[in-house]
Formats: structure tokens, C-alpha cells, sequence
């Protein structure tokens, strides 16, 4: 794993960056997984499952995804569970490809961040009555 001077870091052919945003950790991968560097791919970006702000795992930068790359989405699902951490994946095509239907993706970080947001009104206004009774 190389660090380069964007705050990207380089595990193989895998490039990572993550960045904080109001409503979620983005951590963007660009590149190829595959069995080379699919571990440390992993326990690079499971690092960001800290706490209990949302991830977004924006992959949909990523060229090559061999099935090595699987183990690293079943890892960090159950850290995000273990945690209380809500995640959502973003999928290249070739991710897409290789997860088939058994994954629920979004098409683009948008979309992704568009969600969360809509979660959080929701959950705020499923509150609300709970609130009004007691006051």
C-alpha cells in the first residue's frame, strides 16, 4: 500500500479515497480488484467503519472485480452490522456483473447520498409523534 499525495492510497492497482460528507464517509475505490489485493483493499476501507456515520462504498470506478473481491463486500457488511453502521454500495458494471441480483446497489454516488437523506427524514418523522406524546 503506497500513499500518494491526493490522500489517495494505492493497494495494488487499487486506488482508494475516502472523504467526509455531511451525511456519510465516502470511500471511493477506482481500478481493479482482484486476488492480488482484494485483502487489503478490505481492510482498508473497513477501517472507515468507525462510529456511526453512514459509508458509501463508490466502486463505481472499478474495471476489473474478480470474485476475490466478494469476501471484501461480506466483510464490511458484517463490521457495518456489528458496528450499527449503515452502508451502501455503489457498483461499476463489472461489479455489477459479478454481484448479479443478490446485491442491492445504487447506480451513482447521487443516488446513494440521495437515499441516506430520505432514510434520515424518514426516520426523524416516524419520531416526531413519539415526541408529541410525551410532551
Amino acid at each position: 500500500m503506497t500513499r500518494q499525495e491526493n490522500c489517495t492510497v494505492d493497494c495494488g492497482g487499487a486506488r482508494i479515497r475516502a472523504h467526509c460528507r455531511s451525511l456519510a464517509t465516502v470511500v471511493t475505490i477506482r481500478g481493479e480488484i482482484d486476488a492480488a489485493n482484494a485483502d487489503r483493499v478490505g481492510k482498508h476501507i473497513r477501517r472507515f467503519t468507525l462510529g456511526q456515520i453512514p459509508v458509501v462504498l463508490d466502486m463505481s470506478g472499478v474495471t476489473h472485480f474478480a470474485p476475490a473481491g466478494i469476501s471484501l463486500l461480506h466483510k464490511l457488511d458484517e463490521d457495518c452490522g456489528a458496528a450499527g453502521v449503515q452502508w451502501t454500495l455503489v457498483a461499476s458494471p463489472a461489479v455489477s456483473e459479478l454481484l448479479g441480483d443478490g446485491w442491492d446497489a445504487t447506480r451513482s454516488l447521487h443516488e446513494a447520498l440521495h437515499n441516506l437523506a430520505d432514510a434520515i427524514v424518514n426516520r426523524r418523522q416516524s419520531v416526531l409523534p413519539l415526541i408529541k406524546k410525551t410532551a
